[in-house]
């Protein structure tokens, strides 16, 4: 009597995706002994791999990542050449990508962005002098209308402003106590009153233009 064997009971599936079949196929063109034999075989065993793939088939770069997954399968341990003339290696398969770096920011002034920093910096490494200062009370306008959008609710006036400036600088970058933070306005504006009135002494014209051609009208009638 035949007893059935479980898949638990098999060796792993090193990529599952591509079966069994293949998997076993694969150690099989290991055993060849000859070098043409088993180049043609591993040729012909990436080709059903292509056909398993869903898209890209014709795409040398696809082809490319077919051989390396024929190789991991393999284990690295099996002598034929890849069309790009590259035989993959097991350090390969294990590199893992450098770890991105994020920009850390302090915790009690995020509500500037990462932007504001990069405008202290830039304040820090230039010359003393009137540009200097300018520059100065610029970031300090920048920062204080970041701060309302950021806090509508709460007042923000320059003394505050100022002194995050100094401690976002460590003390390099000083606003004077005289200078008012007001160069930069939001953009987002009422429309004022002069636009109004302009606008109603417009229709007013039109409406008075419009009475004297009625007025024309009646008479000639």
């Amino acid at each position: 009597m035949r007893t059935l064997t479980y898949n638990t009971e098999q060796e792993e599936l090193i990529i599952p995706e591509y079966g069994r079949n293949l998997q076993q196929m694969i150690q099989f063109a290991k055993t060849i002994e000859d070098d043409t034999e088993r180049q043609n075989f591993a040729e012909y065993i990436v080709d059903l791999m292509l056909q398993m793939a869903t898209s890209s088939r014709n795409n040398n770069e696809f082809r490319d990542k077919m051989w390396l997954h024929f190789f991991k399968i393999a284990n690295y341990d099996i002598k034929v050449m890849p069309p790009n003339g590259e035989i993959p290696k097991s350090e390969e398969s294990q590199l893992t990508p450098d770890q991105v770096t994020y920009p850390i920011n302090n915790s009690s002034y995020r509500h500037y962005g990462q932007f504001v920093q990069k405008l202290i910096e830039k304040a820090i490494e230039m010359e003393e002098g009137p540009k200097k200062e300018e520059f100065k009370n610029v970031i300090g306008s920048y920062m204080k209308l970041a701060y309302k959008n950021w806090s509508r609710e709460h007042y923000v006036n320059d003394e505050v402003i100022k002194g995050e400036l100094k401690n976002m600088s460590k003390g390099k970058l000083i606003i004077a106590d005289d200078i008012v933070l007001n160069k930069i306005k939001a953009a987002n504006k009422a429309p004022s009153n002069n636009s109004r009135y302009s606008s109603s002494r417009g229709g007013s014209k039109r409406n008075h233009k419009n009475n004297r051609k009625n007025n024309n009208y009646k008479k000639r009638r």
